[in-house]
Formats: structure tokens, C-alpha cells, sequence
């Protein structure tokens, strides 16, 4: 865990500028088996030390690889000067940033860095049992990931905080030949928030939620291509998820905002049906905690829950200091930097659609024909909130019963179009922070929501 080397430099702050300043850790650790060879074998260990000062509507920034405290003064006096300089050019007159509350943020637990070897054996056993249990795969890969970000942050007028966001994730690929000769593949991560010795305790864990999945892959082999065009579907949680993040999310960041995103003019308006509510969550979601929890930000913000959508009505943004101060809204805590030498964005954190009142089971009974789709292996939207994602697995809704697998395709459409169309939201809920964000630097985050049902365009074959 990181020693506090950062609060003591408190006294060397720039009197009347707003400053922040950052220690901060990130470690990644990957093991990836091929066919039960050892291909990846990686562990990433990078830290050091940045400050951010505010001065005159300017912010100068500086990092340094180190974590000392010659490192800090060096930084505070570079990151002082950077804002004096750029304001001296091309200062806004801005009035001082949002106030925020002071205090001490919860400092988070200690964890186990876990040698290499941990990592290999488990995925070892578990790659032992696949290739004795399923006879007709064509090919297996295996990943263990393990990451974290930890962080002291010490800022002039808000909160001090340790931060401490750890996740592990198996992911599993799982291919066969279909009886066309094409190749199939079915993909599902397993785990979540925490480090890899609390996720996984024993391989044997993991046997049937993979045996689940090697039906899938089975039954995909004898599946079907969509047909193109527009249909009734419903989208499984995990695409819902991936809707609020990617095609919703990513128009309301304040940044894209001010950038000509569409949701911009849309404000207290419609954009979807009055069954959606859609919220960036900060650290709790329904009663629990959500898959990242993030409880102050990188600008010292206590992190607060962002209501985006309710019950069809957009109602607001998401915020740094400095777009809540140009939009007269409060921030909420998500200003996020991925590494010590990056500058907090805006970001999101645990973003879902609220779950409904509906049965999974009636909402399938209620398709004539359509398609139930359950997983994605990619997605993309623009500022348009045009979206296009990858349809890994689904089947046929045909008079409302499941029917025959699909093999890959896309769906697309227009966010706030396509939430329009939702005329059935279920009552269960699922979560996904198996991924990174790219936008402009990577980011780990929480996505989530119910089953929907609406309308969109399929690509087919």
C-alpha cells in the first residue's frame, strides 16, 4: 500500500490558485493460455506523483515517474508555474471553482499481490478440465486479469482520500466448426470488484457456469443467421449495459456537451420511454455495492449518484469542477485519470438503466417474432448517439419461445430513438466492469441494466 508522502507538502500549495496533488499506483497482472500453452505472462507496475493547479479559469499540470519527495516538489512547483504561465496568456477571469466539501475520504483495505504462479496453476486446471470435459472444441483460450489503481490524493480545498479500485476477471473463448465449415465462438468473463485470491478460491468454481457456456457454443453451431432489418427484440442486460454506457453515456459527459453532442439541446426534455431511468451510479446501486465503487474523485469531489434519465426525461449531465461551474450544476464526482501523468476527465463510473416490473418470461411470451439477444463482443457510438454493436450470441423468439441460436451479426440505431421504443423493462438486474473506456485514456467502469424490450435494425448475415 502507498505511504502518505503527500499530505505533508500541503504548506507548499500556491496561496489563492486551486491545487490538487496525486500519488498513484497502478498494477496489471495477465496470464493467457492458449490451448493450454503459455502465451501472455505479463505484470505492469506504474507510479509516480502529478499536480494540477487552477488559476485565473487555466489549469497547469506536471508529473514526474517517481514517488518522493523530491518528486512532489519538483511537480508542485512545475504544475504553479505552468497555470501562472497560461494564465498570464490566456486567462479566462473565471470565477473560483465550485466549493467542495472538506474532509477525509474512507481509506480503502489492503490487498494481496499475488505471485505469477497463482495465476498460471489456476488457469492451468481449469484449461485441464475443458480440454478432458468438451471434445469438439476447435480451440480454448483462458485469461486471468487482475488490476488495480490506488491513489493518495491531497487537494487545497476539498477532500484527502485514499483510493483503492481492484477487479479480476477470468475470461473464456470457447470455439468449434460449425457443420458449414464456419467457425464459431462463444466469450464470457467471469468475476468482478476485488483481487484475484477473494474472486476465485478454486477453479471447480467456474465448471458450470463454463459448461452453460459450451452449450451455447453448441447450440450456436447449429444456429442460424438473423435476418436484416428492423425487429422486436430484447436486449439482455449486459447489452443494456453497454446502450447506457456507450450510445447514452457518452453524450451526456459535459465535455461532449460543450463539444455539440446531441444531448446537448435536450435537456428536461423526452429522449425515452417513460419506463427508462438511467443513473451513473458513484459507489452503491440498488442496496448494493456497485461493480466499481468510486467514493471521492480525482479533483477531491465527494462522489454522489449522477441522475442522467428519469422516467424518460434527461435531467442532467455528467461533471468536472469546471463544467458544473460553466453549467451552474453541482459536481458529483466524475473527474477520473487513468495514470499519475493524466489529467482527470470527465468519466464514468457504474452507469445503468434502472431496473422495471416485468418478467424475463412474460416479455418473451409477448414477441411474435423477433430475437433475444444476450451478448456483445464489441461496441461503438458516436457524439450523434448513433451506435453499432457486435451480437455474439442470441436466439429466435418465435410466438413467444425461445428458438434456434443466431450466429454473429450487429445491431444498430440511434440511442434516444431506440429508448423511445421500449415497451417492457425487466425486474432483474445485471452487472459488466469486465472492460476498459477509451476515451482518451483508458478507464476501468461499471455498466449495467435490465432486460428491455424495443425496437431496432439488425444487420443479419
Amino acid at each position: 500500500m502507498l505511504a502518505d508522502m503527500i499530505s505533508r507538502h500541503r504548506e507548499a500549495f500556491a496561496p489563492g490558485a486551486s491545487t490538487e496533488l496525486r500519488a498513484q499506483r497502478n498494477l496489471r497482472r495477465q496470464v493467457s493460455l492458449l490451448k493450454g500453452n503459455l502465451v501472455t505472462n505479463m505484470r505492469t507496475d506504474t507510479k509516480g506523483v502529478g499536480a494540477r493547479v487552477y488559476q485565473d479559469g487555466i489549469y497547469g499540470f506536471a508529473s514526474a515517474a517517481e514517488l518522493n519527495d523530491d518528486a512532489v516538489r519538483k511537480v508542485l512547483k512545475s504544475a504553479t508555474e505552468n497555470a501562472a504561465f497560461l494564465a498570464g496568456h490566456a486567462g479566462r477571469g473565471a470565477e473560483p471553482l465550485p466549493a467542495i466539501r472538506r474532509g477525509e475520504g474512507p481509506r480503502q483495505p489492503d490487498f494481496t499481490d499475488l505471485p505469477q504462479k497463482h495465476y498460471i496453476d489456476y488457469l492451468t486446471e481449469l484449461d485441464e478440465h475443458i480440454q478432458k470435459t468438451y471434445p469438439n472444441l476447435e480451440s480454448r483460450t483462458l485469461i486471468t486479469s487482475s488490476d488495480s489503481m490506488e491513489k493518495l490524493l491531497t487537494t487545497s480545498d476539498g477532500l484527502s482520500s485514499h483510493i483503492l479500485a481492484p477487479r479480476s476477471y477470468v475470461y473464456v473463448f470457447l470455439s468449434a466448426n460449425a457443420a458449414d465449415g464456419a467457425p464459431v465462438e462463444v466469450f464470457q468473463p467471469f468475476g468482478g470488484r476485488g483481487t484475484f485470491d477473494t474472486r476465485f478460491t478454486d477453479p471447480k468454481d467456474l465448471h458450470e457456469p463454463i459448461d452453460q457456456l459450451y452449450q451455447m457454443l453448441m447450440q450456436k453451431r447449429e444456429g442460424v443467421y438473423a435476418r436484416a432489418g428492423q425487429h422486436t427484440v430484447i436486449l439482455a442486460g449486459e447489452l443494456a449495459g453497454m446502450l447506457a454506457h456507450e450510445a447514452v453515456g457518452h453524450t451526456v459527459e459535459a465535455d461532449l456537451v460543450l463539444g455539440g453532442s446531441v444531448a446537448g439541446p435536450m435537456l428536461n426534455k423526452q429522449v425515452a420511454s417513460e419506463l427508462v431511468s438511467m443513473t451513473d451510479f458513484a459507489h452503491s446501486a440498488f442496496g448494493e455495492t456497485a461493480p466499481l465503487p468510486v467514493y471521492v474523485d480525482d479533483e477531491g469531489v465527494e462522489a454522489q449518484d449522477a441522475l442522467l434519465i428519469d422516467r424518460g426525461i434527461l435531467k442532467g449531465y455528467m461533471h468536472n469542477r469546471q463544467s458544473a461551474q460553466h453549467f451552474g450544476m453541482a459536481p458529483q464526482g466524475n473527474a477520473r485519470a487513468w495514470l499519475f501523468s493524466d489529467e482527470p476527465l470527465i468519466r464514468m463510473r457504474n452507469t445503468a438503466v434502472h431496473p422495471g416490473q416485468d418478467k424475463l418470461s412474460d416479455m418473451i411470451a409477448s414477441v411474435d417474432d423477433g430475437y433475444y439477444l444476450l451478448h456483445t463482443g464489441n461496441g461503438q457510438a458516436d457524439s450523434t448517439g448513433e451506435f453499432m454493436f457486435g451480437i455474439t450470441m442470441g436466439y429466435e423468439i418465435k410466438q413467444g419461445k425461445l428458438g434456434r441460436a443466431i450466429r454473429d451479426t450487429t445491431i444498430s440505431g440511434v440511442a434516444f430513438e431506440m429508448l423511445k421504443s421500449v415497451t417492457m423493462v425487466s425486474d432483474q438486474m445485471s452487472w459488466n466492469s469486465s472492460g476498459f473506456c477509451g476515451k482518451k485514456q483508458m478507464m476501468p467502469v461499471g455498466l449495467g441494466g435490465p432486460e428491455l424490450k424495443c425496437r431496432l435494425t439488425i444487420g443479419g448475415k
